[in-house]
């Protein structure tokens, strides 16, 4: 759900537009035995309208309050800011004038150095989660299920092109498919910060063929999933990019927008899945004053138990989040491979 963006000159101006956090009050421990914090302050990134994620937003301060008493932490004010871009809550955080910030998993490598990943957003899962492109096929149609996974795959979908077919084919008949077989078919693609649209695959054709997407003779960029499957449906594209399993949305648009006799399932193949794209994070400051690891820890709980309650899950849903897992810096490193491969690129 959010882009990828990169650092720019300038964003330290944009970030000073975030609220600064507060101390701590003085003396270490209450007589209960708690922490008093006077403000911890959280920042979210605008990937919607600002208005609406800050009034969505809203009753996570009481529900931070509240589970964070539990962890031994009296909380007095709790301050929710979005940021002007995520480049000015990932320098916020890594300045220190954000404690706590809702950032995707692009925008904490890149603010590494200032910033500690605590947990993983986390959505419900698929039936299919392999490596193999012909695990896919093999069983079809993709379908929901109640598990929480904290990562998802970017697919590529062959559609019923005579091109399309003939790389299904081969694909499931248990080949690999070489760089002119791909070459020699039309795709399409997303912008190039989109994760599943084109960042992920182009380290997909890279860590496979040492090629990156750019390097296709034949791309088509397109302004939605929508108008993608579109161009799948009606020949003009042979192979389009788009996360697992996009087909689930687009199943009734395949017939009755489209205009397809045939079912999705039945006219289309995935042909290749890239490495597993983490979920958003729920990231800190290295550089906060209040910030230590008794305060990460209880933090860890607070939002994990937040997201096990009906509130909670109403006030993450903003983000389209359906829980929380504890995560660990190494989980991105194929995030820092794409990162870094689209800068090399450039």
């Amino acid at each position: 759900m959010f882009k990828k963006v990169f650092k720019y000159a300038g964003v330290l101006a944009l970030a000073a537009t975030l609220t600064a956090c507060g101390g701590k009050s003085e003396g270490d421990k209450n007589a209960d035995g708690s922490k008093t914090i006077d403000k911890l302050s959280v920042g979210f990134v605008p990937s919607r309208d600002p208005e609406e994620i800050v009034s969505a937003t809203d009753p996570l301060k009481d529900l931070m309050k509240k589970e964070l008493k539990k962890e031994g932490y009296d909380v007095k004010n709790i301050d929710i800011t979005v940021g002007t871009n995520f480049e000015a809550v990932g320098e916020s955080l890594s300045s220190g004038t954000l404690d706590v910030g809702f950032i995707p998993g692009g925008t904490y490598v890149l603010y590494d150095d200032g910033a500690d990943v605590l947990l993983t957003a986390t959505r419900a899962g698929l039936s299919i989660d392999s490596d193999e492109a012909k695990d896919w096929n093999d069983n079809k149609p993709t379908k929901p299920t109640d598990k929480q996974t904290e990562s998802y795959r970017a697919l590529m979908i062959a559609g019923p092109s005579s091109k399309g077919k003939e790389l299904s084919e081969k694909v499931n008949s248990g080949k690999k498919l070489s760089w002119d077989d791909l070459n020699g078919a039309s795709w399409s693609v997303m912008s190039s910060s989109s994760p599943a649209g084109y960042i992920y695959p182009s380290l997909w054709l890279k860590e496979n063929y040492d090629k990156n997407l750019s390097e296709l003779k034949n791309i088509v960029q397109s302004d939605s999933y929508g108008s993608a499957f579109a161009r799948l449906a009606s020949g003009q594209v042979d192979v389009v990019l788009a996360y697992a399993d996009a087909r689930r949305d687009f199943e009734e648009n395949w017939t009755k927008e489209y205009n397809r006799e045939t079912g999705i399932w039945d006219e289309t193949n995935v042909i290749g899945v890239t490495p597993a794209i983490y979920n958003d994070t729920i990231s800190v400051s290295k550089n906060s004053k209040v910030m230590d690891d008794d305060l990460k820890k209880a933090l860890q709980n607070a939002f994990i138990n937040i997201g096990k309650t009906e509130e909670g899950k109403k006030v993450i849903s903003i983000y389209s989040h359906e829980g929380y897992k504890t995560a660990d810096s190494k989980d991105y490193d194929n995030e820092r491979k794409a990162q870094k491969l689209i800068q090399e690129s450039k």
